[in-house]
Formats: structure tokens, C-alpha cells, sequence
């Protein structure tokens, strides 16, 4: 009983003060996205904070020449539409073996005017290309070029209300997860439906993946399906990042 009230005291003055830091540092930012409930997650709290309040909101990563560029591993699921066993997988089977004429991303919640965008429809949008260095959670790096067009444009084209506060990723294999609106409107914040000069490869997300350069790799949410702009914080539940224990900002 002793060892338990002394941990239930560290934890709640640790989450305390980070809470508190976190609220100083962001000054009139938003408050901190509701995630760390513990200590686990102090420094996900700083981390938000620190970068939210000190480093320039539009700052841009470092792009290369197309010298730089380096072979790509693709990782985790690498075709859905292979062996599916739900609904939404054989959705994306039946659009592969269409080329993805009938692919769709729909974009709803808080917008004026909720529609769904095919792949030529955002190919029309003004475009986007970028030499940027993927950095993995695992360890390892590698730099690609990305064309495609900016979420910022596409969150115009649906008219997104005031009251947004976050953008929430929809994939077909079956992962969901959210990004503050300093980062959906970040210029180098993307859907991604070109790699290397070729259409995306299906291993790295095809027919559009998102791309957010600002945040470690596997923020860059592949195999998109839907977007929704949402005023409360979601953290996806059982098929987002914090419940499968993987922070929600992972800035770099």
C-alpha cells in the first residue's frame, strides 16, 4: 500500500508540473491535446509544447536535389487489398484491380461543403513536389521525392469552419490518426500520389498517402480512405497510435 501511494504522488506531481510547463510554453496556443494522462507521456507533453512554442509555426525541413535521393524500404502493410479479410480491405482490392478509377477520398466533419475528391480531381489541384528525408522510428532514414498536392488546398476546396481543430487520417488498412492544424496546414504537409517521378507504389501507399514532413515517419499515414476536420481531439481508440502504445507527436 505504501509503494502504491508513493507512485500514485510521483505520477500525479510529474503529470502536474508537465501539464503545467506545457500550458506556460505553449503561451496562446491551443492546451495540450488530452494524451498524457501519465508519466509515460511527459514527454510527449514537453516535446508538443517545446516545439509549438519555440519553433517558427511555418519553419520548412530540409529538401534535396534529386541526387540525394536513396532506395526507400517499404514497411509495415504493403498491399491491403492482398488476403482481405474485412470489408474495407476488399474495398481496396476491388479498387486496385481497377487502377483506381472508382478511388475516392472522402473529406467530411467540419467543412461547408463535405465531397469526395478522385485522384484526377486532386491531380488538378495546384502541386506540390519535394525532396524530403523520411526518418523511421525504427532507427533508419531514406529520401524519396513526393509530388502531390498540399492538405491546406484541399481543406480549402471543402471550406473547413472556424471551430477546426484537428484533421483525422482514415486508411484502408484499418489505422486512424490526427494532426493539429499547424501541421495539416503546414506548405509541406501533402497527399502524395507521386514518388521518384512514378505514380506512388502500392507498398508505399498508392494510390495517396499523406505526408507530414515535420513528424517522424509513421505519421505519414498510407493507403488514405477519408479525412475528417474535427473540434475535440480523437485518438483513434484501439486503431490509433496511443492505445497501441506510440506517441501522438513525434516532431522532429
Amino acid at each position: 500500500m505504501k509503494t502504491t501511494r508513493l507512485i500514485t504522488r510521483r505520477n500525479a506531481i510529474v503529470t502536474g508540473l508537465a501539464a503545467a510547463g506545457g500550458f506556460a510554453l505553449t503561451r496562446n496556443w491551443h492546451e495540450l491535446p488530452p494524451t498524457y494522462g501519465n508519466l509515460l507521456r511527459m514527454g510527449d507533453a514537453v516535446t508538443y509544447a517545446a516545439h509549438r512554442a519555440v519553433l517558427p509555426r511555418q519553419s520548412l525541413v530540409r529538401e534535396y536535389t534529386r541526387a540525394d535521393i536513396t532506395s526507400f524500404p517499404a514497411i509495415g502493410t504493403t498491399n491491403p487489398g492482398k488476403g482481405a479479410q474485412t470489408p474495407l480491405l476488399e474495398a481496396y482490392g476491388r479498387l486496385q484491380r481497377g487502377a483506381f478509377a472508382d478511388w475516392r477520398l472522402s473529406v467530411e466533419g467540419l467543412v461547408a461543403t463535405p465531397r469526395t475528391f478522385s485522384l484526377a480531381e486532386l491531380q488538378q489541384l495546384p502541386s506540390r513536389t519535394q525532396i524530403t528525408r523520411h526518418t523511421c522510428e525504427e532507427g533508419w532514414t531514406a529520401i524519396a521525392e513526393w509530388t502531390g498536392v498540399a492538405l491546406s488546398h484541399v481543406l480549402d476546396a471543402a471550406g473547413m469552419l472556424p471551430a477546426a481543430r484537428f484533421v483525422v487520417s482514415h486508411t484502408y488498412d484499418g489505422w486512424i490518426d490526427s494532426i493539429d492544424l499547424l501541421d495539416a496546414l503546414h506548405p509541406q504537409t501533402i497527399l502524395a500520389y507521386g514518388m521518384n517521378q512514378r505514380d506512388l507504389p502500392i507498398p508505399h501507399g498508392g494510390p495517396v498517402r499523406l505526408r507530414v514532413e515535420r513528424q517522424l515517419g509513421y505519421k505519414s499515414l498510407k493507403f488514405l480512405h477519408r479525412i475528417v476536420i474535427v473540434d475535440k481531439f480523437d485518438d483513434g481508440g484501439k486503431s490509433g497510435n496511443i492505445q497501441n502504445g506510440w506517441a501522438w507527436y513525434t516532431g522532429i
